[in-house]
């Protein structure tokens, strides 16, 4: 329970912390915040903040810093958002994102890089979740004699090409072009049958159907056919993720340390898989828009000294990914929440309704 005062002069210690990076004394605040009150009141209210643990000081002789609780209270309850900064990022994305591609991870890995400049911090963003796609589309190809490419389109623009080894799919008796005339045929029942279904389902279909489909062919055509739908299924539940803006953050004083630098960049570029479950765990929740994890809120040791910032995107009610930022707790979060935050929302709207943003 803060006062009026304790409000006004934590706000103020957090912002000019935030940006200048030095400890904050008493007669900064009152050069530089027109607060009308004595230094020494100034002082006291310092020090009932560094009590009730919203402040301390790094050394006895210097100024107050903001603790992780600090920033807490800054964030819930004293900031105000700067709002300017969505329409930003939506006209960086308007200008410079062509949905009209079916290349995912070329938009994603521009979005990101977008989206680390404007924040100053490290930006990521989560591919669309395989299990969560709907089936828009597949096609088999053949592109040799003993190997086919099954072409599978997601409604998340995501395009998967897998190689398909059919050698195996042979009898004694049967050519290797015995099958090459029915792909089509294959491609159009499957399709008939599986659009509009999500990945994650195809496992569990019943496809006896199917059995009873192709019953005149032969067993090779029976076997192609299985083989497909083996691997039409989700394969894996790892999540592949976009990262951009290393370089920022080696500008921030906090990460002038090399152990602190080091842990953070091998989380990143040799176990990004941990950070997962941090960015993704609000898929299953339509609750909170934004996620803010400020310090040993993070339970990661190379985050203990970061803010991770992330929101869910959405194609129509359903979530399927994350955008995100890492900075020190330091960060601007005037700025860097909403700027989250919309690209969110730009990406929803971009997987849900695609055609409003060509």
């Amino acid at each position: 329970m803060l006062n009026e005062r304790h409000q006004e002069i934590l706000r103020a210690t957090i912002k000019h912390y935030i940006s200048t990076a030095e400890p904050v004394g008493s007669k900064t605040l009152l050069e530089e915040y027109n607060f009308k009150v004595s230094s020494a009141t100034i002082r006291n209210t310092l020090g009932q903040l560094e009590k009730a643990g919203f402040l301390y000081q790094p050394h006895t002789s210097s100024g107050r810093i903001p603790s992780d609780s600090g920033y807490r209270v800054y964030v819930d309850h004293l900031i105000t958002f700067n709002e300017k900064m969505a329409t930003t990022i939506e006209k960086q994305f308007n200008q410079q994102l062509k949905w009209d591609s079916w290349n995912l991870e070329a938009l994603f890995q521009r979005a990101t890089h977008i989206l680390a400049h404007l924040s100053g911090c490290i930006a990521l963003i989560t591919l669309p979740q395989t299990s969560q796609s709907l089936l828009l589309h597949l096609q088999l190809v053949q592109v040799s004699a003993k190997q086919l490419m099954l072409v599978v389109v997601t409604d998340t623009y995501q395009t998967q090409s897998i190689l398909l080894e059919t050698s195996s799919l042979f009898t004694e008796t049967e050519t290797e072009t015995s099958w090459s005339d029915e792909l089509q045929l294959i491609s159009n029942f499957l399709n008939s049958h599986l659009r509009g279904k999500y990945l994650h389902e195809l496992t569990s279909l019943d496809w006896s159907k199917i059995d009873q489909q192709f019953t005149s062919y032969t067993e090779c055509i029976k076997k192609l056919v299985s083989k497909v739908i083996t691997n039409i299924s989700p394969r894996s539940t790892a999540q592949p993720m976009m990262v951009s803006g290393l370089s920022e953050v080696l500008r921030q004083p906090e990460f002038s340390q090399l152990h602190q630098l080091q842990m953070l960049l091998y989380l990143l570029e040799e176990e990004p898989e941990q950070l997962l479950p941090l960015i993704l765990n609000e898929l299953d929740s339509l609750a909170k828009k934004v996620t803010i994890r400020i310090g040993s809120e993070n339970p990661l040791e190379p985050m203990r000294s970061c803010a991770l910032i992330s929101a869910i995107y959405r194609q129509g009610d359903l979530p399927i990914g994350s955008v995100g930022v890492i900075g020190p707790t330091r960060i601007l979060y005037e700025n860097v929440v909403p700027l989250v935050e919309s690209a969110a929302d730009y990406i929803s709207d971009a997987l849900s309704y695609p055609s409003s943003l060509l």
